[in-house]
């Protein structure tokens, strides 16, 4: 005879280890839209998707002393404007960098105070650093951020509902070129970005190595004219957000 079947005995705290678990569920819940295929299929307008005549160019990570320079000096050279994801750290760290972007005509926009997850409900942590992030860059660069991604594309609840307080409409992405990556060089880069560079496309690379592998940067600013470039080819305009027609 087989042994009978093992009854699965709850101890007290059982109920209460269920209860935190469904909790914390419902929390990440949303971050299911970091996966490509959700974005594609579920949440266009959520992963950048725009108008079709137009390709959204985005950086991620700064301000960053060394790398968002060089990035204001190649746009300038290619005629192309971008909306700039910026944490509040370095933002405080780098504040004239932060009105220079809008000086020269780039957008700004909120990644956050720190560059982490919250993996753990804290509405109140998540409001206060978003709102400390969001202030901030309205404050130093004088331009009212209409945007918000969180870092590494985790849109958890408390994110969701603290974004959505203070109006900030969150953004991920259609396309990056992940710099970051061992091995990465400016060819693979492109090639990255080359079969999503279409119609309404949202580009996500990063000007700041402050959460990457030194140097990562100069990769994708090597990347960049080429990738514009090929934009162009195709007949679309490459710019900020405020012009890719998202509600």
């Amino acid at each position: 005879m087989g042994r009978p079947p093992t009854r699965v005995r709850f101890t007290p705290m059982a109920p209460v280890l269920l209860a935190a678990s469904a909790v914390e569920a419902v929390h990440l819940a949303p971050a299911v839209s970091r996966l490509a295929p959700v974005r594609r299929l579920a949440c266009r307008e959520l992963a950048g998707y725009g108008r079709p005549t137009h390709v959204a160019l985005t950086f991620d990570d700064g301000p960053d002393p060394e790398g968002t320079p060089r990035f204001l000096k190649l746009l300038d050279q290619l005629d192309v404007r971008a909306t700039f994801f910026l944490l509040g750290s370095e933002l405080e760290r780098s504040p004239d960098l932060g009105r220079e972007l809008v000086a020269r005509g780039h957008e700004v926009a909120v990644h956050g105070w720190y560059h982490r997850v919250p993996w753990r409900p804290a509405a109140r942590r998540d409001l206060a650093e978003l709102t400390r992030a969001a202030d901030l860059i309205a404050t130093v660069c004088r331009q009212p951020p209409r945007w918000y991604r969180p870092p590494y594309g985790v849109l958890t609840r408390g994110l969701r509902a603290a974004a959505r307080q203070l109006e900030l409409r969150p953004v991920l992405w259609t396309a990056w070129g992940r710099e970051w990556t061992a091995g990465a060089s400016p060819a693979s880069v492109h090639a990255t970005l080359l079969p999503e560079l279409r119609a309404g496309a949202t580009v996500l690379l990063h000007d700041s190595d402050c959460t990457s592998p030194p140097g990562s940067w100069r990769t994708a600013l090597g990347a960049l004219p080429r990738a514009v470039e090929r934009c162009r080819e195709l007949g679309l305009e490459v710019g900020p957000l405020r012009d890719h027609g998202l509600r």
